[in-house]
């Protein structure tokens, strides 16, 4: 992982730290006042010569009591809670530390290249603004019409550590492709534990119409697996590095799904390759990720444009009660209309 990564996690576990300590704190006052309250009922009890008023106080004494005790207990939950997100981020500081130093050794690699980056880099502007001249004029890209062929969607699952339900996400992908009106039109190669050879291999071999990748990402980055049976740390791939992979084939996949978090930063440079691009604009549970995805292809199987299919499955997170609907985003070249635009064809 990268030093922004690590220092993303390390602001958010401090975070939760910092509100769990808050928490704790509150029962600790609760339980002092409720203990206080018990106290008072229990010496108002001695000092009453009345038995009602006796038996009343000392019911008193006890609820309040009752209540001391677990707020009492909330607090040492809490106070656990705040104990392991320290650890937490104990362990993050570490890695940050670390990342850093790598990140820095790099920068001086970097640095002795950065003049001939700089020229590669002019050229490239170059280029598109001759690219750029030669279509003016045009409103609408026209896209290849959908051959008599399956469309095909490439999908790469990875969590190398084990926290994420990818292959839960693309059984429900599955099912819905196969449940859809036109189901026989759709073929999956999907890889549950992708490593960047998966990618390159499925791009060259299985040449995709769609890229879906589900796992960990972040503004600038996404996180393959290393060919590794036990857990691991994932294997870094830079945003650059990973669009020149979709870029780098004959012919690009029309759309690119990054079904992780913090992706919807790196979709405007995709865009520049492929005609339409969806990532998340925040950090996305796994369960809204799961739905979104599930009836997103639902939809385009099922004959819908790519608008209405992402639409379509934004509607069925927030249906489902779950609080992210907002944050998968679609983005598109400038000469395209998704709402014309129909990934599964049936034949006339």
């Amino acid at each position: 992982m990268n030093a922004s990564y690590y220092r993303s996690h390390l602001e958010r576990k401090n975070k939760a730290r910092t509100d769990a300590e808050k928490k704790a704190g509150e029962y600790r006052r609760k339980e002092a006042d409720k203990r206080a309250a018990t106290a008072k009922a229990r010496a108002s009890a001695a000092k009453s010569k009345n038995a009602g008023t006796v038996r009343s106080k000392l019911r008193e004494a006890d609820r309040y009591e009752d209540q001391a005790n677990t707020a009492a207990r909330d607090a040492a939950s809490w106070t656990a809670k705040a104990a392991k997100y320290g650890k937490e981020a104990a362990d993050l500081q570490v890695k940050l530390a670390k990342a850093e130093q790598a990140e820095q050794k790099a920068a001086q690699r970097e640095q002795k290249e950065a003049e001939r980056r700089a020229t590669a880099e002019h050229k490239k502007i170059q280029s598109r603004l001759a690219t750029t001249e030669e279509q003016v004029g045009i409103v609408l890209r026209q896209l290849r019409e959908p051959k008599p062929e399956k469309l095909r969607v490439l999908m790469l699952g990875a969590a190398s550590e084990g926290d994420l339900r990818v292959s839960r996400e693309q059984a429900r992908i599955r099912t819905a492709v196969e449940r859809a009106l036109h189901r026989d039109l759709v073929e999956l190669d999907v890889h549950p534990a992708a490593t960047t050879e998966h990618l390159l291999d499925g791009l060259t071999r299985f040449r995709p119409h769609v890229v879906h990748f589900s796992g960990h990402s972040d503004t600038d980055l996404i996180v393959f697996e290393q060919d590794l049976d036990e857990p691991h740390e994932g294997a870094i791939v830079t945003d650059r590095a990973f669009a020149s992979a979709i870029k780098a084939t004959d012919d690009p996949p029309l759309l690119v799904l990054l079904n992780s978090c913090h992706s919807a930063a790196q979709i405007k440079n995709l865009v520049e390759t492929v005609p339409f691009a969806i990532g998340m604009a925040d950090e996305i549970g796994d369960g809204d990720a799961i739905t979104y995805a599930a009836r997103f292809y639902a939809a385009v199987a099922d004959g819908q444009s790519v608008r209405a299919a992402h639409n379509l499955g934004r509607v069925a997170v927030e249906l489902a009660g779950l609080p992210d609907h907002e944050l998968p985003t679609l983005e598109c070249a400038p000469d395209v209309d998704p709402s014309i635009t129909f990934l599964v064809k049936p034949p006339q």
